[in-house]
């Protein structure tokens, strides 16, 4: 499955070491940015500024080139800079005295699923471009990995468009109420459940075991955890939120310090063996037919539609979400034409 470079030095206690440092660093780091409104604007807006500047300069014989880790990078921060704008942005109408917020606004709640759908379907295209170019083995046009494509790939892909028709309830999509523990205002997705993310997240390690064999140990193992541990736990319904920040700044990590993990002692190699791709490639797909079919059953039985409502509004995780959320702002009323 995974193969320590014994070679350079290595030992499993070591790479397990840096393991764990690289997954309590993402947790960490995505505690912050979610908990301090301006550190979040600082790591997804100034930092993204300064390094595309190094990137593009003095980094430029180093740095990743290829379309897909610039587009990976990229829409990552779009969407963390997209969420950071529905959890903080505000104005006040100066006439009626009443609140406006992005939240708010149903065009604004569309943002989040198109860049999530955006992300997958990048990934989508590339477990096909693999499947297709690189049927049999070879090595990655950028150079940067070897890779072995075959059925595994087209299996992921199919799970990964299923991933995307199952994305569901975002005109649900809230703000988290501050307390006293918790002054975060996440960005919650009550409709956004553990069966799907546990689907995202078996199609995704996949992806990455399939096109991105020689990174996999910490972009599918490690980051895929550090969000999905921090939804189950402290940042409870806003999953998403957490996977766009952990995903960015990995990314801007990995493009500005890429031989972290493509040389040395922890640079971690996949097996290239047949067993694990096809394991992982049929977890990933039964997993999300199984979410798709779920899915169906609810729409035909509630009679919801998924994609102008909300569908899962009767389980019991959902209550539990929704139950975190700041109520909504109050209508404005309307005023007599002489009081405007």
């Amino acid at each position: 499955m995974f193969v320590f470079n014994y070679a350079d030095g290595a030992t499993a206690l070591g790479v397990w070491g840096v393991w764990i440092i690289v997954f309590a660093v993402l947790f960490g780091f995505n505690e912050a940015a979610r908990r301090w409104k301006y550190v979040g604007f600082a790591s997804f807006v100034i930092l993204p500024l300064i390094l595309s500047i190094l990137w593009f300069t003095v980094l430029s014989d180093t740095t990743y080139t290829d379309w897909f880790h610039l587009a990976k990078v990229y829409s990552s921060t779009a969407g963390c800079i997209g969420f950071w704008c529905i959890r903080h942005v505000s104005f006040k109408n100066k006439h009626t005295g009443r609140e406006w917020r992005l939240s708010d606004k149903k065009w604004a709640l569309c943002f989040p699923p198109l860049i999530l759908a955006i992300n997958i379907l990048e990934a989508v295209l590339r477990d096909f471009q693999v499947g297709i170019q690189y049927r049999g083995g070879g090595t990655l046009a950028d150079e940067a990995m070897y890779v072995l494509g075959g059925p595994w790939n087209f299996m992921n892909g199919i799970a990964g468009i299923l991933n995307i028709i199952t994305i569901t309830g975002w005109l649900g999509i809230c703000i988290r109420k501050k307390t006293a523990k918790d002054g975060s205002r996440d960005m919650l997705w009550p409709d956004m459940l553990w069966f799907w993310i546990i689907a995202y997240d078996l199609w995704n390690f996949d992806y990455t075991y399939n096109c991105l064999p020689g990174h996999s140990w910490y972009c599918g193992f490690a980051l895929l955890l550090a969000a999905t541990l921090c939804s189950f736990t402290v940042g409870k319904g806003a999953w998403l939120q957490h996977r766009a920040q952990t995903l960015a700044i990995w990314c801007m990590f990995a493009q500005t310090f890429p031989a972290f993990i493509d040389k040395g002692a922890f640079a971690v190699a996949s097996s290239y063996s047949e067993v694990p791709l096809y394991a992982f490639s049929i977890a990933a797909l039964a997993s999300n037919i199984a979410v798709f079919a779920y899915m169906i059953y609810k729409v035909v039985r509630t009679r919801r539609n998924p994609y102008l409502g909300e569908l899962y509004t009767d389980l019991k995780q959902y209550k539990e979400i929704k139950a975190l959320a700041e109520a909504n702002l109050p209508q404005a009323v309307k005023l007599p034409a002489e009081q405007v």
